[in-house]
């Protein structure tokens, strides 16, 4: 039977970082009760990360590569864009990370200084994400793609940050339900532009 690959030590600093920063936040949690959750030294800690914002940054770059790893399965699941939006809408509220919502989003939070590597590395994917939704809706027949991809967003937020008392499920559900309620509404202005066309050419 093969051997399961060991992770490196760095995977598992950063394993036991990000379990301790979803749960408490980045500034809740020192080093030291990282090297204790790693089981790892001082010495090997630092020879991984030079310093706590390295495994922040570290952190945050492991949460925007799951993003694309989430954006890349909802344009494989359906084929046309407007199905993709709500798809990847679909997928987010069945993996909403962590016990606090975004390590993105909360993490910018922590970080408000502009110049701090953590800040910047969170607005950096924000405009990402938002030129990545924007893309997709430029595929479909919205008349107006930036609002709709805008639209789309406001959804994702709202559900990385829900604090309504309902259950995931149920706010997973809403939102999808929301989702598909914005695509048809942004993309019907074109459908009805048409058929207005078709009637005026008839007549």
């Amino acid at each position: 039977m093969p051997r399961t690959p060991v992770s490196s030590a760095r995977d598992r600093i950063l394993d036991a970082a990000a379990d301790l920063f979803d749960r408490y936040g980045v500034h809740a949690v020192g080093m030291q009760r990282i090297i204790d959750a790693a089981g790892c030294g001082k010495n090997l800690l630092y020879r991984e990360f030079d310093s706590k914002d390295d495994l922040v940054v570290a952190y945050l770059q492991r949460a925007t590569r799951s993003w694309n790893i989430t954006l890349e399965s909802a344009r494989a699941t359906v084929p046309e864009p407007q199905e993709q939006l709500v798809e990847l809408v679909r997928i987010v509220g069945k993996n909403i990370p962590g016990t606090r919502g975004c390590p993105l989003r909360n993490t910018y939070a922590e970080f408000p200084d502009r110049d701090h590597p953590a800040h910047q590395v969170a607005l950096e994917h924000f405009s990402t994400v938002r030129e990545q939704l924007c893309e997709v809706a430029r595929q479909t027949s919205a008349p107006a793609p930036e609002r709709l991809a805008d639209r789309i967003l406001l959804i994702i937020n709202g559900l990385y940050i829900n604090a309504s008392g309902v259950s995931a499920e149920e706010s997973a559900a809403i939102a999808v339900q929301l989702a598909q309620d914005v695509v048809r509404g942004e993309t019907a202005e074109t459908a009805e532009t048409a058929a207005t066309v078709s009637r005026s050419g008839a007549s």
